[in-house]
């Protein structure tokens, strides 16, 4: 048996469970996570779209020759950069890595897109210099960028 398949076995059952135990609750908690799922959905399918496009407009190869191992560094840099100007939820970036993967990207520089895309923020650092000021939402980003070439050096050696 599939986890997938365990994972909405155990699902289904604690849903069952709190139902029985306070039906009110349960439904106020499905409402909620409607709400939730409606709330997600229309950036979750731009990014599904967009990422249909890419790899509809590029093959493997074109793939391959900007973020693939043989890009080496640019292409390091050029998935970073992406990464740190990108807004995108983790639950739709891993699986985006994944197919790009697939269609030829190198560990390296996939590693270096999701570092930055989860660590760099170009696009909300004004909301951080906000809070935490100026001085501070630089260098944390500058670290965080170096940190994901770093992370992207390390997935190179080892994959």
């Amino acid at each position: 048996m599939s986890s997938t398949i365990i994972f909405y076995l155990l699902a289904s059952t604690a849903l069952i469970v709190s139902f029985v135990k306070d039906k009110n609750n349960t439904k106020m908690a499905l409402k909620k996570a409607w709400k939730s799922f409606e709330n997600i959905l229309p950036q979750f399918l731009s990014i599904l779209i967009l990422i249909g496009i890419i790899l509809a407009i590029l093959t493997p190869e074109q793939i391959s020759d900007i973020i693939g191992q043989e890009s080496g560094w640019m292409g390091v840099i050029l998935a970073s950069m992406v990464g740190a100007i990108t807004l995108i939820p983790g639950f739709i970036a891993f699986p985006l890595a994944a197919a790009l993967l697939k269609s030829g990207a190198g560990y390296m520089q996939i590693a270096s897109f999701i570092s930055t895309l989860m660590m760099v923020g170009i696009v909300t650092i004004p909301l951080e210099m906000k809070f935490f000021g100026k001085k501070a939402a630089l260098i944390r980003n500058a670290e965080a960028f170096i940190f994901s070439l770093i992370v992207a050096f390390v997935m190179g050696v080892f994959l």
